[in-house]
């Protein structure tokens, strides 16, 4: 537990005085120690997954880097931590010097390899930055077999941070679709129904009286001729059909049953009462 506590207090002082170290400094300007004066150790990093026209770091993706370690030590040594940084130009100074834009994960490792003998470690770190092009270093701290640390530059290259390419079948995409969709439509309706509709007069609707004897009728049916009644009226004359238009069941009887007008022979005169006599 103690020596946990030792070994991150160190990676984390040497990012500080790295940082302090370098700020009037580039990064390509270190020294690579990857062939340490004091230590028969080398490391270098490959990305199993970069392409051929360089290192990308893929946002929101684990970018995964593999650390070879070669021991030429007579004695074994310890891989304890792997970590590292993200430099990019400093404004302050219009790119002139470089400053930390980020630092990525640390991992703990304690791995052992034994003397002559050559050893990978793989270590994984993700990233949600801008799209932009930065330095990578990634550090080693080592121990030998007497329990001296030792830090080790694995990796000082460019690499691009890159947005994650879209893809048709994703699901966030797919709602997010779905949902403008629905807000486009409903837009539109409401348009619709608050000043389309108002441009296009209703069409006046059928009174009820006028459905009751449509279906008393039976719908609409061709008149003989001979049916036809003319009538004259005070409008002008007028002509009616044999066949009822209406529905006679709602009308009163004594409406119904007109009273017929008698007929008077044009020879009779009326009685005149006499005065008796």
């Amino acid at each position: 537990m103690v020596s946990l506590r030792l070994y991150t207090l160190l990676l984390l002082s040497l990012r500080a005085l790295s940082t302090y170290a370098q700020e009037d400094a580039s990064p390509e300007d270190a020294v690579n120690p990857s062939t340490s004066p004091n230590l028969a150790v080398k490391v270098s990093t490959s990305f199993p997954s970069s392409e051929i026209f360089g290192i990308k770091l893929v946002n929101g993706h684990p970018t995964q880097a593999l650390l070879s370690f070669t021991n030429d030590e007579a004695s074994p040594i310890n891989v304890a931590f792997v970590g590292g940084s993200l430099w990019g130009p400093d404004p302050k100074t219009n790119g002139a010097t470089s400053r930390i834009v980020r630092n990525v994960t640390s991992t703990r490792y304690n791995v052992e390899i034994p003397a002559g003998e050559k050893e990978s470690v793989s270590y994984s770190f993700a990233t949600e930055l801008h799209p932009q092009e930065l330095r990578l270093q990634l550090t080693a701290v080592v121990t030998n077999e007497a329990g001296t640390m030792y830090t080790m530059n694995a990796f000082n290259e460019t690499v691009s941070v890159v947005e994650p390419d879209a893809s048709l079948f994703d699901v966030q995409l797919i709602f997010l679709y779905l949902f403008l969709l629905a807000l486009f439509l409903g837009t539109l309706y409401f348009v619709y129904n608050t000043w389309i509709t108002t441009l296009f007069p209703q069409k006046a609707r059928a009174g009820k009286g006028g459905e009751r004897a449509k279906r008393s009728s039976g719908g609409s049916k061709k008149v003989d001729p001979a049916d036809q009644v003319a009538v004259v009226g005070a409008d002008g004359p007028a002509v009616t059909s044999g066949a009822k238009a209406y529905d006679e069941s709602w009308i009163p009887a004594q409406h119904l049953n007109r009273p017929e007008a008698r007929r008077v022979k044009s020879g009779a005169r009326p009685k005149s009462r006499g005065k008796p006599e």
